[in-house]
């Protein structure tokens, strides 16, 4: 059996993604994407901390507090609503980021089904919200706590993502149907590696949509905000520009005007352009010369608001 197919086997007998994700990461290593070998060994082993996670691995937190007033009176286990969270202490409270490995997630869900809840360290909470919350009343302690099933869920979508990956691999480059353990037959091309990219991409990330062929170039649907530079730090990277160079753009963007909309690039931004489009050639940037153009065009129109 090829190793594709022994992937989706696995996958519909329901067996541990542990050593799913390894037989993926080496079919990835064979069809020569670092994309999608990344994708996996972050999955397998945790994302790093310069690393963003998949918005399916950000959970909502809610949070309960309990507090003390006069006399004797208080008020324990009250919910907290999260526009007060991030009024007092910051939005990124309302949202935890999972990091850990597949195997690390496995257990949490465990735990969180055996225990009936997940919690998460607020005791930093307490001085932010001191009397913030409810007038005259001491804030004695804060608790956080995730959903055990979006816990849970987690690894359901990345079975689903492991599968759709490999339907789409399949119906897109049949050859790969025919890699099997062992040496080699052949090395990938450039044009096969960039589809599997491509592929992993749209599944993994939900950055943009498929490069037309009907000769009208790629059309994309970065996820960013007006004047939000961390969304544009954040979407370029999941193209495939490197984190540094993500952020560095971003900044950019940020201290200066463009020049017009159909110019949507300052003077520093495509100076910085001009230097840094070679990592596109070389390998160092996860994306062709042409779609890293289009790609930092869309974003300097989405993040100047013309779009």
């Amino acid at each position: 059996m090829s190793l594709l197919r022994g992937i989706q086997s696995a996958l519909i007998d329901g067996q541990p993604l542990g050593p799913i994700l390894l037989k993926l990461r080496f079919l990835a290593s064979r069809l020569g994407s670092d994309v999608l070998e990344d994708w996996v060994k972050h999955e397998s082993e945790g994302y790093p901390s310069n690393v963003a996670v998949p918005d399916y691995r950000k959970l909502p937190v809610s949070y309960v507090g309990t507090f003390s007033g006069a006399f004797g009176s208080g008020v324990r286990n009250a919910p907290i609503p999260p526009y007060l969270i991030a009024k007092f202490a910051g939005e990124h409270w309302n949202t935890r980021e999972i990091r850990e490995g597949i195997s690390s997630i496995d257990e949490l869900a465990r735990s969180a089904k055996e225990s009936g809840t997940l919690y998460v360290n607020a005791a930093n909470l307490i001085l932010l919200l001191q009397g913030n919350i409810y007038e005259d009343y001491a804030c004695n302690s804060v608790t956080g706590q995730l959903s055990k099933s979006l816990m849970a869920e987690i690894q359901n979508i990345v079975r689903a993502r492991v599968l759709e990956l490999t339907i789409q691999i399949e119906k897109n480059l049949p050859t790969a149907s025919d890699i099997v353990l062992g040496p080699p037959k052949a090395e990938p091309g450039e044009k096969e590696k960039k589809a599997v990219t491509q592929i992993t991409n749209q599944i993994v990330h939900g950055n943009y949509t498929s490069i037309s062929n009907t000769g009208q170039g790629a059309q994309f649907n970065l996820h960013i905000n007006s004047n939000d530079a961390a969304s544009v730090a954040k979407e370029l990277e999941a193209a495939g520009i490197t984190p540094d160079d993500a952020q560095a753009i971003s900044k950019i963007f940020a201290s200066e005007a463009p020049e017009s909309r159909e110019e949507p690039f300052g003077r520093n931004a495509k100076s910085w352009i001009a230097k840094n489009l070679s990592k596109a050639v070389d390998g160092t940037w996860k994306v062709g010369v042409s779609v890293a153009t289009q790609i930092l065009s869309e974003a300097a129109l989405r993040y100047y608001g013309f779009k």
